[in-house]
């Protein structure tokens, strides 16, 4: 018998997480999330999975974040019948994370397709919709942490805390090989781990003694000062007493969950402790706003829980649920502070603020969070003098800032003592959720610990490993690929046009008169005529 597992999300890039395993004659997999970021990789959400839906029997969960779990409602949509196993946390935040998300690809798309009709291109229709989100809902059957469940004759699965969001887990996978040298294949799944500090999670746990980690690697390659809980305000509290000096406005661009809920918490206590000004703190995001509902009706299993609560009374903090109220926000005087979502900057209301507020150098955009390659959120980091919001060139005087403080994952040392503590690794450990460089810093550290760096694998996007295999050679089986892997987890040729559009708007800008500006227009008209004889 054979086990195999083929990556098919999150290889090279921190989106789109999804690992087909199949054992004999089942297959599973190991969550099922959205692409994010450039929009050559979101093309793939549009695009026919590579394996059959109807063929996967059941589908193991690490975590609500849509790039974990985003593409659940589609697969169903597409013929999977079979169960979705998820802490009862997971399960909560995703009755309104699923069909919000429905919700966003359906205007969305109705957007696209007005303007499709307008320059004659063919209509789009959603990856799914609020009642296929619905549907999918109906799937899901919830597990506890510590617990075997025995999805299918042969294999074994156990949820651990992974310290990351509210019900978020690492999974451990144990399989019948049929073999007597070695009856078990046992398998963790990180899911993604959470950081040492965290006012909401215990630090994660899991087994030892495995074959194989599949490991996150977001920040691989970062190693941050030592911080605590009271460490994280004060740098919290110096960001926002420097954004709102001068009547200024403060953005800052936030996970819907998890992130949100813990930013809201600090920012909510230093306005009570009276260490930064008592302004209004508006949450413009309806998903947000839900999800903090549900983690005050979990509250119970936090370990700030009832001072969470308390802080979501807080008469400073106003919440914008409509289109109109969020509308409203700009009208307000003086200095006020704005958390809205996306956390990358590339949907939702936060590219409304954005759109209003980067040409002012009285704002501040403040990074709370992990912006992939592509996205407006790292263009923006990058250093952008201009960029474009909805057709629209926007130039930006605002400062922009990044507090890596409230990030849920952990760092590269993190991630290295949470591997070697689940030691012995007796076949390998297979990185993946990370950009190049983190993948890199996460092998290089884990190779100086002692790791066989020969048994520390980085796979490309639809990679398939035979997982009982002897030797690292016999492993890796040929499959086909939907990207060329130079494409994947890097600034795409949308990103290369939208700064073109900028760079030739600011050459005509800085021509000294109409005559010099035709000049620059025919030199770019005779390059596409030479292009294109």
């Amino acid at each position: 018998m054979s086990i195999t597992l083929s990556v098919h999300g999150a290889a090279h890039t921190v989106t789109g997480s999804c690992y087909l395993l199949q054992s004999g004659r089942i297959r599973f997999l190991v969550d099922c999330g959205m692409f994010q970021g450039s929009k050559t990789l979101k093309a793939l959400n549009y695009a026919d999975f590579p394996f059959r839906p109807e063929d996967i029997d059941f589908v193991l969960l690490t975590h609500a974040h849509i790039d974990h779990s985003g593409l659940l409602p589609k697969l169903v949509k597409h013929g999977f019948k079979g169960p979705i196993y998820a802490t009862h946390g997971t399960i909560d935040l995703l009755t309104c994370m699923l069909p919000d998300a429905g919700h966003i690809q359906e205007t969305e798309v109705a957007q696209l397709n007005r303007r499709n009709a307008q320059r004659d291109r063919p209509q789009v229709t959603p990856i799914y919709t609020v009642d296929d989100a619905e549907i999918a809902l109906r799937s899901f059957s919830s597990v506890a942490y510590d617990t075997w469940i025995e999805p299918a004759d042969g294999i074994r699965a156990r949820y651990w805390n992974a310290g990351h969001i509210l019900g978020s887990a690492s999974i451990e996978i144990e399989l019948d090989t049929g073999m007597k040298s070695q009856p078990k294949l046992r398998l963790l799944f990180s899911g993604d781990i959470g950081p040492d500090v965290t006012s909401f999670h215990p630090s994660p746990a899991s087994p030892e003694n495995l074959d194989y980690i599949v490991c996150e690697a977001t920040y691989g390659a970062r190693e941050r000062p030592p911080l605590t809980l009271s460490g994280r305000r004060d740098l919290l509290a110096a960001e926002v007493n420097d954004a709102l000096k001068r009547n200024g406005v403060l953005i800052i661009p936030s996970f819907a969950v998890e992130r949100t809920q813990e930013l809201l918490s600090d920012l909510l206590v230093l306005v009570q402790e009276k260490r930064v000004p008592q302004v209004p703190i508006f949450l413009d995001s309806p998903l947000a706003i839900r999800a903090t509902e549900v983690f005050i009706d979990h509250a119970d299993e936090l370990e700030e829980g009832d001072a969470f609560r308390h802080a979501m009374r807080s008469p400073w903090l106003r919440t914008t649920e409509s289109v109109q109220e969020s509308m409203m926000i700009e009208r307000m005087d003086g200095s006020h502070i704005i958390v809205a979502a996306s956390g990358m900057c590339d949907a939702g209301r936060i590219r409304h603020h954005l759109k209003n507020h980067l040409w002012r150098p009285n704002a501040t955009v403040l990074m709370v969070g992990f912006q992939a390659e592509g996205t407006l959120g790292r263009i923006l980091q990058n250093g952008a003098k201009a960029v474009r919001i909805q057709g629209e060139e926007i130039k930006v005087h605002a400062r922009i800032r990044t507090l890596d403080i409230f990030s849920g994952h952990a760092d590269g040392p993190g991630l290295a003592r949470w591997v070697e503590d689940r030691g012995p690794v007796s076949r390998g450990i297979v990185l993946v959720h990370g950009e190049e460089e983190g993948l890199a810093g996460l092998h290089d550290r884990l190779a100086a610990d002692g790791f066989n760096g020969d048994r520390i694998f980085a796979p490309e996007l639809d990679a398939a490993f035979d997982l009982l295999a002897e030797t690292s050679g016999e492993r890796e089986r040929p499959a086909p690929r939907r990207l060329q892997p130079d494409i994947v987890g890097r600034p795409d040729w949308h990103n290369d046009l939208s700064k073109l559009w900028l760079d030739i708007g600011e050459e005509l800008e800085k021509a000294a008169d109409d005559k010099a500006r035709r000049v620059i227009l025919r030199r770019i008209r005779r390059a596409l005529e030479d292009e294109n004889p």
